[in-house]
């Protein structure tokens, strides 16, 4: 399928459906700095950007704003100047409208804005066509606020014309947190132009929570800044674990290391810990869920000290130091066949072979 990108910003739509297996033939992107990013990332090829780079940063900016670095495909800086004549056969057109006068967050002029108001350029293309002419889909995204935006008639007035324009429309709030690692909640709206038959697309459904961020708790409760302490779950994702410049504030990650310490229960591991007990308190009772521990995997030893403790490569280790070989060491399964046939035992059979890295 091929598709014209409007309102493009840096080429979101564009890479989203490029992976899917379709073809932009061209693009309408206001903002120069986009246009810059879009070029450079979308169209250029390997002998321009080459080029590009041999350039200062200033050169730069300005040359690829030039019209050869688009390799022939459509553009225009303006929708307000496209005549519907002037674009490439496509069977889709993509648009994110500018959203600023829809969010909640901007004074919400809704359609009587200057810049979400730019929707209409789009129906304005459609009119000047014959409907054989029209593309069979419309794919529009934007702001959740566009379903309240003046008590929800903005967005029917969207739908109506579409209607008008003799698509059928589907629409539905994704968030993007079903997905990948961000809760960003947008309306995307998909017409299909009626005399092609009726196509169903949406709903599409999310991952159960798998790609979301888990976030269990504080480390610290009552902090200014929200962002400091964070407790994340090991189970689906995290945002990325920064430093927090030092302080104890960076977030982190909660794994299941704890063993309730009961007398003839063995090893239960539990992700909640009751009371820690020092080392010189009495450890393991007889009372189920009474006291916890830390389950750290010991396999081996190197010397009756505690610093000779060989860890198992699963599981959770203590913290390893450098100091005069004393420090703990993690065993790892290696395949040196030499060393495993001088390890057999008794009955024959071969025994891993075992290396200590420190």
């Amino acid at each position: 399928m091929k598709f014209i990108d409007f309102f493009a910003g840096v080429g979101g739509f564009r890479r989203g459906l490029e992976l899917a297996g379709h073809k932009c033939v061209g693009f309408c992107e206001w903002d120069k700095f986009a246009v810059a990013s879009y070029t450079s990332m979308h169209l250029i090829t390997d002998e321009q950007r080459k080029y590009l780079s041999s350039l200062t940063l200033k050169q730069r900016q300005k040359e690829i704003l030039k019209d050869e670095y688009r390799n022939g495909e459509w553009y225009s800086n303006d929708i307000r100047n496209v005549d519907a004549g002037s674009l490439p056969a496509a069977d889709c057109r993509c648009f994110g409208a500018p959203c600023q006068d829809f969010s909640i967050a901007g004074k919400r002029a809704g359609l009587d804005g200057d810049r979400s108001s730019l929707i209409r350029e789009i129906f304005r293309l459609l009119e000047e066509q014959e409907e054989q002419d029209r593309p069979e889909w419309l794919i529009y995204e934007n702001v959740k606020g566009m379903l309240s935006s003046n008590r929800g008639l903005d967005y029917l007035s969207i739908l109506s014309e579409m209607d008008r324009l003799g698509y059928d429309i589907e629409w539905q709030n994704i968030n993007s947190k079903w997905f990948v690692p961000q809760n960003r909640e947008r309306i995307y709206t998909v017409g299909h132009l009626r005399r092609f038959g009726r196509a169903k697309i949406l709903p599409v459904t999310g991952t159960d929570g798998e790609n979301s961020i888990q976030q269990l708790g504080h480390k610290e409760a009552e902090r200014e800044n929200p962002n400091a302490y964070r407790v994340y779950s090991p189970n689906g994702l995290s945002p990325c674990l920064g430093t927090m410049q030092g302080g104890g504030r960076e977030p982190s990650i909660a794994f299941p290391c704890f063993v309730d310490m009961t007398i003839g229960k063995g090893v239960n591991l539990t992700e909640n810990a009751r009371t820690l007990c020092a080392r010189y308190q009495k450890g393991m009772t007889n009372h189920e869920g009474t006291t916890s521990g830390i389950a750290i995997k010991i396999i081996g030893e190197v010397n009756s000290s505690q610093d000779g403790q060989v860890h198992d490569i699963s599981g959770i280790a203590k913290c390893h130091s450098a100091g005069h070989n004393n420090s703990p060491k993690i065993a790892i399964p290696i395949t040196d066949v030499a060393h495993v046939e001088k390890n057999k035992t008794e009955n024959g059979s071969k025994k891993t072979a075992i290396r200590c890295l420190r």
